[in-house]
């Protein structure tokens, strides 16, 4: 993924970027029942997708503003297509191929924080999370294990950007399905706070629609912050953003800082509306994903 912010369009414009300092303005939304959340409908406009090797505040600037989505199964003349669109709860396996325009299996791209591609699932009610890295076989097909624990619609997104002269980035996402009796979770409630393996993340600062906010992931364990945070995947700290509704997706990475306990962004929120907010850090050799339910009012 792109070093900095790595926000990709589907077909709605959705703007998104996350960067460094604490924000003191109105705060990530309430604890409490988070309110229905605006559907997409706005024009799409794609980014441009900053180089994938220059540092994470090299791009801070650059990368202010630039759209988000989550809708597309195919764009800019290359189409996720999964051989596995149904799966059983439980340990499985999923399949799939990046097409080109021409149908063929893409087999060349650019390596981008130690992947070719990165793969993420989420439910459509937003309580399960995977953030996944398949392996590549030499015609093209990927695989990765996953572990989807109940029946119900899924989404899965992948991003890569194609080694082909002058491809961009780009995120396609595809509805993946578990067999069974279903019935949704209600979204967890707003909070400041999330509970992982023994460890606390604080989340603070603001989220806006349309403007600038600062936010803050500050990591704890046993009451002690965290100041050896690991590198994962190039930086000490990944944030999905998913849109409840619609899954919206933004993907983002952190600015410059570290090894914890804070994880700093700046953001501007698509639109009003409730948001999953998905951080994945390391510690101790392992990736853990902290979760939190953001209202954007």
């Amino acid at each position: 993924m792109n070093t900095g912010i790595k926000i990709t369009a589907f077909a709605a414009a959705l703007a998104a970027t996350f960067g460094t300092a604490y924000g003191v303005g109105k705060g990530v939304g309430p604890t409490g029942a988070p309110a229905k959340p605006e559907h997409a409908g706005h024009a799409a406009q794609a980014p441009a997708r900053p180089g994938a090797d220059a540092g994470h505040g090299e791009h801070e600037a650059a990368d202010r503003g630039p759209a988000a989505g989550g809708f597309q199964v195919s764009e800019d003349g290359y189409t996720l297509a999964l051989d596995t669109p149904r799966i059983a709860a439980g340990q499985g396996e999923l399949r799939f191929s990046i097409k080109d325009a021409q149908g063929r299996n893409v087999t060349a791209y650019k390596t981008e924080h130690g992947k070719e591609l990165h793969f993420i699932v989420a439910s459509r009610d937003l309580t399960v999370y995977r953030h996944l890295h398949p392996v590549r076989a030499a015609d093209g097909t990927w695989s990765t294990p996953v572990d989807l624990p109940a029946a119900g619609g899924y989404k899965a997104f992948a991003d890569f950007a194609p080694a082909a002269e002058g491809a961009k980035g780009v995120t396609l996402g595809a509805d993946l399905s578990v067999p069974g009796a279903y019935a949704p979770n209600p979204l967890p409630p707003a909070a400041r706070t999330a509970e992982v393996d023994g460890y606390r993340v604080a989340l603070g600062g603001t989220l806006d629609p349309g403007e600038a906010g600062e936010l803050r992931l500050t990591v704890s364990k046993d009451g002690k912050p965290v100041t050896n945070l690991e590198p994962y995947l190039g930086a000490y700290g990944h944030l999905v953003a998913l849109r409840d509704g619609d899954l919206a997706y933004l993907h983002v990475h952190p600015n410059e800082g570290g090894p914890g306990p804070d994880v700093s962004f700046t953001a501007t929120a698509p639109s009003a509306g409730s948001y999953r907010l998905f951080l994945d850090f390391q510690h101790e050799g392992t990736v853990r994903t902290a979760a939190f339910t953001v209202q954007v009012a």
